[in-house]
Parts: structure tokens; sequence; C-alpha cells
């Protein structure tokens, strides 16, 4: 399995994300919490050693799994969380960007994991829920910048960034990585890709998988039908193939998705297969 640099953290590209641990809509407990307890045990056992999560899943519930099923963590495990949003009582995300807000999710985030220092901070911004909208970021990174200097986190990234803020940040510390939307059939930020992977900076894609509405396409479902593989597959493995900074969270809560997910991280797609994939049609 390849592996890229979070600052001097070694991870395998190949990492989980744990939002789906929760409810629906990463809300309320998870429909089965011994099989939840049994992905993560598995996930590690197979290799895995970067996992994504945050409090506002559940709220704090897939930091308490993670808790419960790992710890103590294993010496190679890196565990990158979020802040920046809380959940309403009606499920819905919610800004929580003041610097009191931030200091505030950064020890719930400690707390409910067992540790003592985060690995990596992502700043989820909020000036749009729905994707990356221009805004200024300055107070949010500088706090943050502020506990990694108090040592309770390691290393920073930023998630739902837009390009001139991933500079801005930038220039206030330094920025391990950014988590944005993408997959087969959404591809806005090709350019940003490009450039952090000239910077070695890891982009890690969230909804590779399409989210909450799996991809769909009729040039994946041909492709992998041709190579015997499952569509989501073929979709992770062609990530992989798009840049060797990508890092990839693909989540779910059950076994046998985890095990078809890992496996696409040893699938290699013919240089045919990836010309025809890179031909589907993205969204605007």
């Amino acid at each position: 399995m390849s592996t890229f640099q979070l600052g001097n953290l070694t991870v395998n590209r190949m990492g989980y994300g744990a939002m789906q641990l929760a409810g629906a809509h990463a809300f309320g407990p998870p429909k089965n919490r011994e099989e939840a307890l049994a992905v993560l045990r598995e996930a590690v056992e197979s290799g895995v050693n970067h996992i994504d999560t945050s409090d506002f899943y559940g709220p704090y519930i897939t930091n308490q799994l993670i808790r419960e099923a790992l710890h103590p963590y294993r010496d190679d495990l890196t565990i990158v969380t979020k802040v920046g949003a809380l959940r309403g009582a009606d499920a819905s995300w919610l800004p929580a960007q003041s610097p009191e807000a931030l200091e505030a999710a950064v020890h719930d985030n400690l707390r409910n994991l067992g540790l003592e220092v985060l690995d990596v901070v992502n700043m989820r911004l909020m000036f749009d829920v729905m994707g990356p909208a221009e805004g200024d970021i300055e107070a949010h990174i500088t706090k943050l910048a502020e506990l990694q200097q108090r040592g309770l986190i390691r290393h920073i990234g930023l998630s739902n960034a837009t390009a001139q803020q991933v500079k801005q940040a930038r220039s206030i510390t330094d920025i391990v990585c950014v988590q944005n939307h993408y997959n087969l059939v959404h591809r806005h930020d090709e350019a940003l890709i490009d450039e952090l992977a000239q910077q070695g900076i890891a982009y890690v894609p969230f909804f590779p998988l399409g989210g909450f509405t799996p991809l769909q396409s009729s040039i994946l479902g041909e492709v992998a039908a041709e190579l015997q593989v499952t569509p989501l597959q073929t979709a992770l493995a062609w990530l992989l193939q798009r840049a060797p900074n990508i890092l990839l969270i693909p989540g779910t809560s059950t076994l046998a998705h985890l095990r078809q997910n890992l496996a696409a991280g040893k699938l290699v797609l013919p240089a045919q297969a990836v010309q025809r994939l890179n031909s589907v049609v993205t969204s605007a």
C-alpha cells in the first residue's frame, strides 16, 4: 500500500472515514453498534493507519466509538479530526467558528478520543455549508496555530476551502492537507489538486463515492464490468491514480463494504480504462 506524508506522519493512502458510523446523515447512534466497532478494528488490522473523524459526527458518537474500539492506539495510527461546526437538534450543520468555539471543539475532540494531542485538525470552513466559498480565515487559522503552539495539535489542515483560502492559511502556518468534495463526477478542484501535489500537501476527497447518493455513470459501470470489479472499487482506484497526493477515506458501517473498499487499494486500472473514466461528464 503506497504512503504519503501528513507533516511528519506517514499514512497509507487508503484510509477510513468514520462519518457513516453514526446514524443516518451522520446524526444519532449507529444502526449496529457492535458492527461499527468491528469495522474500526478490522480496518486497522487490515493496514489502515489514517482515520478521519469529527466530534460533529453523531455528535460525539464516532469519536467515542473510535476510542472504545481502538484505544490505546497503535503508534502508527493517525487520527484526523475537524472543528468548525455544531449539529442542531434537527441534524442541521451550524457554524461554530469563533476562537472560543474552536478551542472548545479541540478540547472536546481530545476528551472523546482519549488523546493528549490531536494528530491533525482540519478547519472546516462554513461560509457556505454546501461547498467552498470565499471568506477571510485569518482568525480561524491563527487560533488553531496558537493551539498548535500550546501542544494540543500537531498539524493543521483545511476542509471545504477555496484555493485562495489555502494560500491565506499557508501564509499563517504550515498546512498538511486539504479536504474537499471531489470524485469521478465532481471535479471542481482539478487545478488545486495539482498545485497541492507540487507543494507536497495531501488532498483528501470527501464523498469519494458520491456521499449520500452513490456515484452513477454508464462508463464507470462498463469499465468495472470489464475489470470484473464493482463500480465503486473502480471509482476509488481512479482516485488513487489521479494524483500521488490523494488520500482516500471511504466510509462504511459494514464489514463487507469495508473489505470491498480496501481491496480497491490494490486495483491498478489499465491506461485505457483511466482514459475512458477521465471522459466522464463532470458536474458544472
